[in-house]
């Protein structure tokens, strides 16, 4: 069996429910049929409320943004959201995405810093990618067919079912074939399937099976949803054929055909021969094409899963073959990049640059792969120490405002403080502020602005930015320490004289946010 499920330190940490729904597995592009006819659905999930599953998601989500490989890194980010935000849109024209599902969820997509091909669903409209999967497809289409199908997963409220369905069947039960699930899914290991049997026979056998048919049908019903929500988001059908052909070559490795009675989807090889055969509906066409923008963010996400230093002299190797004129301009783009940043990686300033300078030169690029090699110029700046240069190649402000450049704020922003001028921090807090506005719950952003109010000598609402960080992150317990150091600091500045009405507003929005913070706190607490 080949399963998308969270890396083992995440599975520890998340728990068995979390992780019965990261299993994914591509449909065949001739379910188009079936997802032109509208098939009902297999249920909407009311017997649990969306605030129910949405609060099950958040303590998940909060183990996970904890966790040393959860990585925000608005490059990559931003290539994911150009991607997840138009299937967004086709599923809420479809009538997939309701508007009370839309507003009760969170729909936000997570990097984890692994090498498996994997991604993931679960409760409450929380997503995660690994950055191996990114690395290994060959353009945005096959992205968007996994990022489709985990879509479907949430929309369909496939969580709410399997919740719905452990109370009829009792938690004891479900639970114990779940482990048993997750623990054959990992493992190709006789031994280890003889021990996830022996879990599973603790529970009753009928309710177990029903439990995986039930399962089965979620991955169908994924399939044809998420295909439907790809292709009139104008993606390429083809894209979950080619996706297909790299879940087998994974599954070559992984699935050794024991045991497809307790899988919780279909086998790989079954997949295959569905799509195989169904195919041959659709119109013969050629294999998506790599554009140079993927092949660059594939490259960077290699180098951030930290694959070690032979590997990143391999990719700067690259540069120096023989082959590399006669290669397409896609790739040529991405071993450029890619030697780049293997070299910034190492801190390598100088070769860096040579590679740079070559990639810079290559024309034939569109306007996202020249934004993605600015952003990289500026790292490069940045990391050997010229903040001033990496200021200059980012501070158009009309460009950033008109594309909603959350890479090139926050880059931005970053190098203003590194030039450690007041001046400058006080230009990057109001910069970041604006997006703040629109897009209140970006962690990242506010401790990026908690560094530019220090910077500028703003110490009460530094503090704040700190707190409002750790409340994006879930982690109230956090949030309510900074926001009281916050309020102490406020009100030592008012006996002070020290506060003037801009700061007794700030402190009345600290206060405010604290007794909201320690009610979500007792909230969680009470869950727990």
């Amino acid at each position: 069996m080949f399963s998308f499920l969270l890396p083992p330190h995440l599975l520890r940490r998340v728990g068995v429910l979390g992780v019965c729904m990261a299993m994914l597995l591509p449909m065949a592009p001739a379910q188009a049929q079936l997802s032109n006819s509208r098939l009902p659905n297999l249920g909407d999930g009311a017997e649990v409320p969306l605030g129910v599953e949405r609060r099950l998601g958040e303590s998940i989500a909060r183990e996970i943004y904890r966790d040393p490989d959860y990585l925000d890194d608005p490059v990559l980010g931003d290539y994911l959201q150009s991607i997840w935000q138009p299937l967004l849109a086709s599923a809420r024209q479809r009538g997939e995405l309701t508007p009370e599902l839309e507003q009760q969820f969170a729909w936000d997509v997570a990097l984890i810093r692994d090498r498996s091909i994997n991604a993931f669903a679960l409760p409450g409209g929380y997503l995660g990618v690994h950055l191996g999967l990114i690395s290994a497809v060959s353009s945005g289409d096959e992205l968007a067919s996994v990022l489709a199908h985990e879509l479907s997963h949430v929309t369909q409220r496939h969580i709410a079912r399997m919740i719905a369905q452990q109370g009829r069947q009792g938690p004891m039960v479900v639970g114990a074939m779940i482990l048993g699930m997750l623990a054959a899914s990992r493992t190709a290991n006789p031994s280890s399937f003889s021990a996830a049997n022996a879990v599973m026979v603790g529970g009753s056998a009928a309710a177990m099976q029903s439990q995986l048919n039930f399962s089965r049908d979620m991955e169908r019903e994924a399939d044809r949803v998420g295909y439907g929500v790809m292709t009139e988001a104008g993606y390429e059908p083809q894209g979950f054929v080619t996706m297909f052909e790299k879940l087998q070559q994974a599954a070559r490795l992984n699935d050794n055909g024991s045991f497809p009675y307790l899988r919780s989807h279909p086998m790989t090889t079954e997949r295959i021969s569905d799509a195989q055969a169904r195919q041959q509906l659709l119109p013969k066409r050629g294999v998506v094409p790599t554009t140079p923008l993927h092949a660059m963010m594939a490259v960077r996400a290699q180098v951030l899963t930290k694959p070690g230093v032979d590997a990143l002299r391999n990719l700067a190797a690259q540069a120096q073959a023989s082959s590399f004129v006669a290669s397409p301009r896609a790739k040529q783009a991405g071993v450029l990049y890619g030697a780049t940043f293997a070299e910034l990686a190492q801190r390598n300033f100088g070769e860096a640059r040579q590679h740079l300078s070559r990639l810079q030169a290559l024309g034939g690029l569109d306007a996202g792969a020249q934004r993605v090699v600015r952003l990289l110029s500026a790292e490069v700046a940045l990391a050997a120490g010229d903040a001033a240069q990496a200021v200059a190649l980012l501070e158009s402000k009309t460009t950033i405002v008109a594309n909603n450049d959350r890479a090139t704020r926050i880059q931005l922003a970053q190098s203003r403080i590194a030039t450690r001028k007041p001046a400058q921090g006080k230009i990057a807090a109001s910069d970041l502020s604006l997006w703040l506005n629109q897009h209140p719950r970006d962690a990242t952003v506010w401790l990026v602005q908690a560094s530019a109010f220090e910077l500028q000598g703003d110490p009460l609402r530094a503090i704040r930015s700190q707190a409002e960080a750790r409340a994006m992150e879930l982690d109230y317990g956090a949030a309510v320490d900074r926001f009281k150091a916050a309020q102490l600091l406020a009100h030592q500045m008012a006996s002070e004289g020290k506060l003037d009405r801009a700061g007794h507003m700030e402190a009345s929005i600290i206060d405010a946010r604290l007794r909201e913070l320690e009610r979500l706190r007792r909230e969680q607490t009470l869950e727990r």
